[in-house]
C-alpha cells in the first residue's frame, strides 16, 4: 500500500465567506486531480485556521508526504513567513516528510487568466469586437515592499503588453504608483476602452470595497478616459486548480530527486 498524501494550501486570510468558498473549491479540484488523501487550506492571519491548526488537520491519518503550497501571488513577506511557519513543524513530525513549492507568481497561466479575463469584461461590456491592439489594460495588485512581488507583476504585464494598445500596473497599498497614479498615466494616453484588472485571488474585503475607496474617485477625476471595465478577479478559477497541482508535483518531484 502506498504512503498516504496530504496537500495544504496557505492562504494569507480572509474573514469574507467568499474566499472560504473559492478555497473549498480549490482544494477540491487539487485533492481530486493530484491525486491526493486529504486536501485542506489554512491562512497565515486574519482568520483561523491558523497555520499550526492546519498542519495538525493534514496530519491526521499520518501521511508519509505533506505538500504545502504557499498560495499567494507573488512570494512576498507574507508568502516566506507563511512558509516559515510551516516549516517550524518538520522536526516535530518525523514521520512525514514535508514538501513546500513555489508561490503562483511567474507562471504562464497567471498571464493566461488575466487574458480571459481582460476578453470576458470586454464582451460583457458591450466591447466584443474591440480588437484587443485598441484595448488599454491597467492591471491592479496589493503591493508588497519585496523586490519578487513587482518582478511578478511585471512578468505578467511584460508578457501580455505586445496584445493590447497599453498595459500597466499599480498598487491598491504599500507602494507606488498607487491607483490614483495608474488612472491618471492611462488618462494621459486617452484610451478608448480601458479595462481595470482586479489581480487578487478572492473576493475579499480588498476587491468588494478598498479597490473602488480609490477607483472610483480616481475616476470621478479623469476626464480623458473612454468607457471604463472591470474585470473579475481571479477566484476558483480551474486554471489555478491545475497551477496549484503543478506546483505541487514540481516541488515533489524535486523533493524525490534531492
Amino acid at each position: 500500500m502506498s504512503a498516504k498524501r496530504s496537500l495544504l494550501v496557505i492562504d494569507r486570510g480572509s474573514r469574507e465567506p467568499e474566499a472560504r468558498g473559492e478555497l473549498d473549491a480549490i482544494c477540491a479540484g487539487a485533492m481530486r486531480r493530484g491525486g491526493y488523501d486529504r486536501a485542506s487550506y489554512c491562512f497565515l492571519e486574519v482568520e483561523p485556521p491558523y497555520i499550526d491548526e492546519g498542519i495538525d488537520g493534514a496530519l491526521a491519518g499520518s501521511p508519509g508526504t505533506l505538500t504545502i503550497v504557499p498560495y499567494f501571488l507573488y512570494p512576498g513577506r507574507k508568502s516566506k513567513a507563511a512558509v516559515t511557519g510551516a516549516m517550524k513543524r518538520q522536526a516535530a513530525s518525523p514521520g512525514t516528510r514535508f514538501v513546500v513549492s513555489r508561490a503562483m507568481s511567474m507562471h504562464p497561466t497567471m498571464v493566461d487568466i488575466v487574458r480571459s479575463r481582460v476578453s470576458a469584461a470586454l464582451e460583457e461590456g458591450g466591447e466584443a469586437g474591440t480588437p484587443a491592439g485598441e484595448a488599454d489594460v491597467l492591471v491592479v495588485c496589493h503591493g508588497s515592499k519585496d523586490p519578487n512581488a513587482r518582478r511578478s507583476i511585471r512578468y505578467v504585464v511584460d508578457a501580455l503588453a505586445p496584445e493590447y494598445r497599453s498595459v500597466d500596473h499599480c498598487f491598491l497599498e504599500i507602494e507606488k504608483p498607487d491607483i490614483r497614479d495608474g488612472i491618471r498615466a492611462a488618462e494621459r494616453r486617452r484610451p478608448r476602452v480601458l479595462v481595470v484588472v482586479f489581480y487578487f485571488l478572492h473576493e475579499g474585503a480588498h476587491v468588494k470595497r478598498d479597490i473602488y475607496e480609490d477607483l472610483n474617485p480616481a475616476l470621478e477625476e479623469a476626464k480623458g478616459l473612454g468607457k471604463v471595465l472591470v474585470t473579475r478577479h481571479i477566484g476558483a478559477d480551474d486554471r489555478m486548480i491545475d497551477l496549484v497541482v503543478s506546483r505541487a508535483r514540481e516541488a515533489e518531484a524535486a523533493a524525490a530527486v534531492a
